[in-house]
């Protein structure tokens, strides 16, 4: 499937920041049986490019798996060679925004500002990623998206919950990245299903799909 046809089926993104090898394939699958089929795995967690290859390796024909906090080429490289294929960055890096579509992957860079997200479409970026979203409010994404191409995916990273999804939704959001209240360093991965399963109902309950 492509990128927009996961966001279609669940509009939500798992961002496993910390996660170690030895775990990552019982969490994955803990977040795929609930109905989450986005995964990325951040590159500041310990030996990232090894749980990239044990997801891939199990689950690439169910999810879409790949690698946040991506800052340079290299790093983008090897997220494609661990068999990787969602590029996600926390700012917005031409370079490596079109090494991830050389290389036949998904780019979602982090954007801030009108400047920044038209650059990233230009270079060829799939989505632009809102980041870190305490900072606007959804009257910002909703002015963005109305100078943005209709068919850009916007993502919304950073202090989503539940009294705010609904507003970003109206806004014009396509979708979100749960980090810290999904998983932590720590949890099984019954409470990361549990937790999972909760978002997966505030995110319908805000989209009005109860």
């Amino acid at each position: 499937m492509k990128f927009e046809d996961y966001l279609a089926a669940m509009p939500l993104v798992a961002i496993l920041r910390g996660v170690k090898p030895e775990e990552v394939v019982e969490i994955g699958r803990s977040l795929i049986d609930s109905g989450i089929t986005i995964i990325e795995v951040p590159l500041n967690s310990p030996n990232p490019y090894d749980s990239i290859k044990l997801l891939t390796d199990e689950f690439a024909d169910r999810a879409l798996i790949g690698a946040g906090t991506v800052l340079s080429v290299d790093q983008a490289e090897k997220v494609i060679a661990a068999g990787g294929k969602l590029i996600v960055s926390p700012n917005m890096n031409i370079d490596v925004i079109k090494t991830a579509k050389r290389l036949g992957g998904v780019s979602v860079p982090g954007c801030m500002t009108p400047t920044e997200a038209f650059a990233a479409l230009d270079a060829g970026a799939d989505g632009i990623k809102i980041f870190p979203a305490e900072m606007v409010s959804p009257k910002v994404v909703k002015a963005m998206r109305a100078v943005l191409p209709k068919e850009t995916k916007v993502i919304i990273v950073g202090g989503v919950n539940a009294n705010n999804m609904q507003d970003f939704i109206t806004a014009g959001a396509n979708g979100f990245g749960i980090g810290s209240a999904l998983f932590k360093v720590g949890k099984s991965a019954e409470e990361i299903k549990r937790d999972a399963i909760a978002q997966v109902q505030i995110l319908k309950a805000a989209s009005g799909n109860t």
